[in-house]
């Protein structure tokens, strides 16, 4: 009986970790680390945020989630994904259904500031694209804007 018990408890305790872990606050964290970064830029200054978002084991890289720079010219600064990216114009970039992504980064850095938008991009080490929604926030009195986002 008391085996029962002890096994009951443990698989309890499993399901708390993986309801814990599949409902972890992904629109938060992404605000988050969005934040952290925006702080780097104001404390650092901005070539000392653009190595360390630059940095793919760096402080702002957490499994898929990690935070991009762009200017406001739309030329990445900074990407530890796709390091490809860094000082091309990507003004023209569409996503699979034609949207074009960084198009929409930069009229909410321009616009409201700070805010969401949704596209598909590929995952880390992926080659198909998957839905992603990113939080974009304009550094103030830096020509840049930066974002991270999360897959749904």
């Amino acid at each position: 009986m008391r085996r029962i018990a002890v096994l009951g408890i443990a698989v309890l305790a499993g399901l708390v970790v993986c309801v814990s872990l599949a409902c972890a606050d992904k629109p938060g964290d992404c605000k988050a680390v969005v934040e952290k970064g925006a702080a780097m830029f104001k404390s650092k200054g901005k070539d000392a945020a653009i190595k360390a978002i630059n940095d793919p084991k760096g402080p702002f890289v957490k499994g898929d989630l990690y935070i991009f720079a762009v200017d406001m010219n739309n030329k990445v600064l900074a990407h530890p994904m796709k390091q490809s990216l860094v000082g091309k114009d990507v003004s023209k970039v569409k996503d699979p259904k034609g949207k074009l992504l960084f198009a929409e980064f930069l009229k909410t850095a321009k616009g409201k500031g700070a805010g969401w938008v949704e596209y598909m991009w590929p995952k880390p080490g992926a080659k198909d694209p998957s839905a992603k929604r990113s939080y974009i926030m304009r550094i103030p009195g830096e020509n840049v804007y930066i974002g991270a986002g999360y897959y749904k």
